[in-house]
């Protein structure tokens, strides 16, 4: 054979092979192409939409706050009613040093005695130690030092009672820590 005649043969049998090739991918897609088709046109067949309907707007009616004036402005400062109770502090007494600090933030840290009177010492938050005796006035609740031992200071304090407005008293106690 000669180089002319190779050529020849060889672009001829090219040709048939993509010839070849171009039918096989013809068949081949025409099969699935018609399957996949068919499932997305019919997918969403079944599916039904299921919106319930909006609630009905109901008309909106505005209030006038305290028509019949039963309640209390509560941007007025009300005038505490003592009852019965006449237990109350002492405003116009002088206030003492350890009454700037709440009793929390007090801690004993150990007692004292000279001449028959017992003296508590107490750290305040700014680190100085101040003494005090029994009778002397801590914490921010009126409270009334009562005893002095060497493991701590009993008060009496006076606090308003949230519900009813009264004054009562409780019993507070301030211990030495380790």
């Amino acid at each position: 054979m000669s180089a002319l005649n190779i050529h020849t043969w060889r672009v001829r049998s090219g040709h048939a092979f993509v010839l070849a090739l171009c039918l096989m991918l013809t068949a081949c897609g025409d099969g699935q192409g018609d399957d996949l088709d068919r499932f997305i046109r019919d997918a969403g067949n079944d599916m039904h939409a299921r919106i319930e309907p909006l609630p009905e707007v109901k008309v909106y009616t505005a209030a006038t706050y305290n028509v019949d004036s039963t309640l209390n402005d509560p941007f007025k400062a009300r005038k505490i009613v003592s009852s019965r109770n006449s237990l109350q502090p002492n405003m116009n007494r002088p206030r003492e040093p350890l009454e700037a600090f709440p009793l929390e933030s007090l801690k004993f840290v150990g007692s004292l005695s000279k001449e028959k009177l017992q003296y508590a010492l107490i750290l305040t938050p700014d680190n100085l130690v101040q003494q005090i005796k029994v009778g002397g006035y801590m914490g921010q609740n009126f409270g009334m030092v009562t005893e002095i031992s060497e493991s701590g200071a009993t008060l009496k304090e006076i606090i308003q009672d949230e519900l009813s407005g009264d004054w009562i008293e409780r019993t507070s106690s301030i211990e030495l820590q380790d």
